[in-house]
């Protein structure tokens, strides 16, 4: 993103208000009834906070009107009794606020991680090749929580604080007008410094991202399951350990500047308003020796006027301090979701017409060279292609443009008559299905591990044992060594047992063939199976998708004989197409790679 970008986009941050009613709706949303009962706990809590003083001060008139003989026992003890009742109510209501309050705290949190997963579904796969997004998504993680305290304080702060202190500002004024200026005086030196807070935070989270991305990839070097054993054969705990003290180094210089710059102003502030704390307590004193309120009025505002500013610091430094040092993260979140998605209609797009290629071409973000250049080519429904090519040569690329999954940047993609960029993912990715190279063994159980191709929205419970058992043997895994069978669980850290590549690849091609599928794509998924297994995979593989137009990806020769046609990639641009017998026989780019490796396969 460009520095012109970044100033435009801070131009148009939202504001304070404008931020509060983004988030109120999913507030709202987690727990309608919660809401309403949270807030009227709040008022209820409120108006017997400023019960109490009224209280106190009915009770303290009472026993000095006793002292002077002019009430009697009971007057005194009914108030007395009254100030208790409005005590204990206060602290059980103040109980009841804390325990919904958290526990709805926690319902928009969940409800606003969900909204992040969701939205991450809706961008374009290609979004997650590009470093601002990345630091986006990282900035929205951080944000959600910090959303959920945001509204819920602000919510606090209208609901509860503010109405008490109306009551008070009303009940000063009552006394005396002038301690309702003392008291504002107060809180102005309090709100200025959160403007600053804004500022100096939201600068810390943006110039914090980036590096606490990195401090988490190095943290997963170090500590990751798929990281550890090369990282300690290799000695490289180390170098890892090194660079995550530096981010770490970095991460600390950065909060400890803004931490000074915020908190340096903040103490000048407070100084100002203990000026005024002073200011307030000299005019209750001169306004009780020049009589113009009663002893009782004075004990209770003075017994009240330390909790009073302990609130104002509660609700200026700690409530909107707090959540002027979130407002940046959180509006990361909101610029997280406010992201232009891929789009698309939801429409049929039938696999079974095939596929075309007109002319695409597509490079990586800040790439300049193309990873597929100016490809056509047609697939008819029920081929078997094989992609061949050296690694580099844009074979993933093409399958992934030929999916969906990457929309070109030059040319058109149809499949079934259906242009890719026309069509929302979830139809072009409807009924089809793959084996990536980079397949993911998840920590779950053998049956979760193979049937979560098909489940979607639907349940475990559609997972059958026929469909398991037909997966499991077309991907040529035996089962029989797994302790619990389809309930095993496939991880060490769970109390499971662990796989071999070789095990771990046939589970991901039984996923693959799990699924419902018209078109399906082996994206050399067999890399840690020695060739001649790779063969009778592949040739399995062609016998289970005859009639499913199916795509083969790898960089070994010897397992393509099958297709029915071959496309060979070099440099990103196809460079030759036909069979095997064709191929071998031109004298050209596939001839020369099968030759290398012709000793594999004799």
């Amino acid at each position: 993103m460009s520095d012109t970008q970044n100033d435009r986009q801070k131009a148009r941050q939202p504001g304070v208000a404008a931020v509060f009613f983004r988030l109120l709706p999913a507030w709202v949303a987690a727990a309608p009834l919660g809401t309403v009962f949270d807030i009227l706990l709040m008022i209820v809590n409120s108006m017997t906070s400023g019960l109490i003083i009224l209280l106190t001060q009915r009770f303290l008139d009472a026993g000095a009107e006793f002292a002077a003989g002019t009430v009697a026992t009971g007057a005194v003890l009914a108030a007395l009794a009254l100030l208790a009742l409005a005590h204990a109510g206060n602290h059980v209501l103040t109980g009841l606020a804390s325990y919904f309050g958290n526990s709805h705290h926690q319902k928009v949190v969940g409800a606003l991680r969900h909204s992040i997963t969701k939205k991450a579904s809706r961008l374009a796969p290609l979004d997650f090749e590009k470093t601002g997004i990345l630091n986006h998504l990282n900035k929205a993680e951080q944000g959600s929580f910090n959303a959920a305290s945001f509204a819920g304080t602000t919510i606090i702060i209208f609901m509860m604080f503010l109405p008490y202190f109306g009551f008070i500002a009303w009940y000063l004024f009552s006394l005396k007008p002038l301690l309702v200026l003392a008291l504002a005086a107060a809180f102005v030196p309090a709100a200025l410094i959160q403007f600053l807070r804004v500022k100096v935070f939201a600068k810390l989270e943006d110039a914090s991202a980036p590096a606490r991305r990195e401090a988490d990839y190095y943290e997963q070097c170090i500590t990751g399951r798929e990281f550890f054993k090369e990282t300690r054969l290799l000695g490289a705990y180390w170098y890892f350990k090194r660079l995550l003290a530096d981010c770490i180094a970095l991460l600390n210089r950065l909060r400890w500047k803004h931490e000074v710059k915020a908190n340096g102003a903040e103490l000048a502030m407070k100084l100002l308003t203990l000026a005024a704390y002073t200011g307030v307590i000299y005019l209750l004193f001169a306004a009780l020796t020049g009589r113009e309120i009663s002893v009782g009025a004075f004990a209770a505002v003075y017994a009240s006027i330390d909790q009073l500013f302990r609130m104002m610091n509660d609700v200026i430094s700690i409530q909107i301090g707090s959540n002027a040092s979130r407002l940046g993260s959180i509006r990361n979140y909101l610029a997280f979701m406010d992201l232009p998605e891929r789009g698309g209609a939801d429409m049929a797009v039938p696999k079974t017409k095939g596929v075309r290629l007109e002319n695409v071409s597509f490079s990586y973000p800040g790439s300049g060279t193309k990873a597929v250049d100016s490809v056509s080519l047609d697939i008819a429904g029920g081929e078997t292609v094989a992609i061949v090519g050296e690694n580099g040569s844009g074979k993933t690329t093409l399958v992934r443009l030929i999916t969906g999954l990457y929309l070109p940047g030059e040319g058109a993609v149809l499949i079934g008559g259906v242009d890719t960029a026309e069509a929302s993912m979830q139809s072009l990715f409807d009924r089809t299905s793959a084996v990536f190279q980079k397949y993911q063994r998840y920590q779950m159980t053998l049956k979760e591990n193979i049937g979560i191709s098909q489940v979607g929205e639907k349940g475990w419970e559609t997972i059958t044992s026929e469909k398991l058992t037909l997966s499991c043997a077309q991907a040529d895994l035996e089962t029989d060594g797994f302790p619990a069978g389809y309930g095993t669980m496939l991880s060490r850290e769970f109390d499971g047992i662990d796989l071999s590549g070789g095990q771990w690849q046939r589970v991901a091609i039984a996923r693959g063939l799990y699924r419902d599928y018209d078109l399906i794509i082996l994206d050399e998924p067999t890399a840690a199976i020695d060739p001649i297994e790779e063969s009778k995979i592949y040739n399995r593989f062609a016998e289970i998708t005859r009639g499913k137009t199916a795509i083969i990806v790898t960089h070994r020769m010897g397992s393509v004989r099958l297709a029915d046609r071959i496309l060979v990639m070099k440099q990103g641009r196809l460079v030759e197409t036909g069979t095997h017998g064709e191929l071998a026989a031109g004298g050209g780019e596939y001839a020369r790679l099968f030759k290398a490796q012709e000793q594999w396969y004799t």
